[in-house]
């Protein structure tokens, strides 16, 4: 299948137009004479649609429509709250291949890949239903006689979600859906490289809301960081905003927004390192850095960026990951046979390019790859660089496939090098011995919030609460108990005495 022969597919069986709403507020607001964002496909620089953008009058329209929504959405029980969504999830997973095959189009990840993240939303939304039923809050033993302490989590309100562009969907409905669940309403800017992607989610979720007679819960406002997003981040009507992005920008949305007093979840920059021990597995290990270097074209944030190898096996480990690298198959991610496809766009290429010149002016070498292919489109061939220091630009992320190789004599030399960057999203150790492997997940190993054995930087389960620590910014998503991020706690004394008896032996003798 080409691209126009998948575009039409995708465009007839989503209900996309070549122009298309991108503000929803209960209503999607008319396009005609409004300002449009293109969807340019990277595969072959042609645009797929546009969407229209929001201004100050539609932000605040559909704050309102938020605002108004949430008192009845959050009166529903909350197993109700979770039927709802997994109708969402039925409706996704009837719209998988061609959702699937829109993130294909419009970010460039391979057909299985885009698949992928609509299967991640999917069970988004099966982790969400079941955790309708357990939004347990504790009971405490009281000091005082005749008394009940205990938590309880209310909802937060209107939740303002931004993503990026390389998880167009699956991020939002780590959100969105979990958020939902509590009993909230979410606002949903999306990044301008994913918008068609944003319109296609919101109307499905929506036409299952509207079915079931309920006010809007999914909002959608399209528009740019300095219109939507500044909104946003300085509105007091939103408690909450979710961030995806660089570090630099998530710098400045938790200063706006704790300013403000809101709170902020943040998932900032990757600077992921893969540790293999002389120990080894030695094929799984070449499995598990090459997935993780390459997969969507190194464009996730749990993306492997840095790799060290053990002295004794560093030749022998560097030629056979060559080796791998020659054989992956670059281009149209339409295409079942190849595994790494484009970049987003010209300024992902450009990015690439200049941080492998800067790396080779601080002494990088390198052995593989480096180049801009001669194609239409965004596509160049995966990077690998020795080093021998870690430095400069080494110490930066880059969303691009550059991995920079390193070795390393000790495990305590090569756990100083892996946390000696200001990031700490993911981590990952390839060896068979029980010893280094629990040195490198116990507190003296990786700095990261997420930690693997004998697996991927890349590729975290929705079950396991997902972000980072230092500069990947302290949030997390998905599963485990990270819904609490979407509500608030509330510390419940009962006395249910004739007395009221104090803490700490404190006496009024009233």
């Amino acid at each position: 299948m080409n691209v126009n022969e998948a575009k039409k597919l995708v465009m007839n069986g989503l209900d996309l137009h070549e122009i298309n709403s991108g503000v929803y507020s209960g209503e999607w607001i008319a396009a005609e004479g409004r300002k449009t964002i293109e969807s340019i496909c990277p595969i072959n620089g042609q645009a797929l649609g546009s969407v229209t953008q929001g201004e100050d009058q539609d932000y605040e329209k559909v704050v309102a429509a938020a605002e108004k929504a949430y008192k009845e959405w959050s009166a529903l029980p909350a197993p109700r709250r979770g039927e709802i969504v997994g109708e969402i999830g039925a409706e996704l997973l009837k719209n998988k291949e061609l959702l699937g095959m829109l993130i294909t189009l419009e970010v460039g990840k391979t057909v299985s890949e885009g698949a992928g993240e609509i299967q991640e939303a999917i069970d988004i939304a099966n982790f969400a239903v079941g955790l309708s039923r357990q939004l347990y809050g504790l009971t405490i033993a009281s000091e005082r006689p005749e008394h009940r302490l205990m938590e309880q989590w209310h909802p937060l309100g209107v939740i303002g979600v931004i993503t990026s562009f390389n998880f167009p969907a699956a991020v939002w409905a780590w959100n969105a859906l979990i958020a939902a669940v509590v009993g909230n309403i979410t606002v949903w800017k999306p990044s301008s490289s994913a918008l068609l992607t944003a319109v296609a989610v919101s109307r499905i979720a929506n036409r299952v809301v509207e079915r079931n007679g309920l006010p809007p819960i999914f909002l959608l406002a399209c528009g740019s960081g300095r219109t939507i997003g500044d909104h946003l981040v300085n509105d007091k009507r939103v408690p909450l905003i979710s961030f995806t992005g660089s570090t630099g920008v998530g710098r400045s949305v938790a200063e706006q927004t704790s300013a403000r007093f809101g709170r902020s979840i943040l998932e900032l920059g990757g600077n992921n390192c893969a540790i293999v021990t002389a120990e080894a597995d030695i094929d799984l290990a070449l499995k598990g850095v090459a997935f993780g270097a390459m997969a969507t074209a190194g464009q996730r944030c749990t993306s492997t960026r840095r790799v060290l190898i053990h002295r004794s096996i560093y030749d022998d480990f560097v030629k056979k990951l060559k080796d791998v690298y020659c054989r992956v198959n670059i281009g149209s991610p339409l295409d079942p046979s190849v595994i790494v496809g484009p970049l987003v766009d010209k300024n992902a290429v450009d990015n690439f390019t200049a941080t492998i010149r800067q790396s080779e002016k601080q002494g990088g070498h390198v052995i593989q790859g480096g180049k801009v292919m001669k194609m239409n489109g965004c596509f160049v061939s995966p990077a690998m660089i020795e080093i021998s220091k870690q430095k400069g630009i080494v110490l930066e992320e880059t969303f691009a496939p550059i991995l920079f190789i390193m070795k390393y004599d000790t495990m305590e030399e090569a756990v100083q090098i892996h946390n000696a960057v200001p990031q700490g999203l993911s981590s990952a150790i390839f060896s068979t011995d029980m010893r280094e492997t629990e040195y490198f997940i116990s507190h003296a190993g990786s700095d990261c919030g997420i930690v693997n054995v004998n697996t991927s930087t890349a590729g975290a389960e929705i079950g396991g609460a997902f972000g980072g620590e230092k500069e990947t910014g302290g949030g997390r998503e998905s599963g485990s108990d990270a819904w609490k991020y979407y509500a608030r706690r509330q510390t419940v004394t009962v006395n249910y005495g004739n007395d009221i008896p104090l803490s700490q032996g404190v006496v009024f003798p009233v």
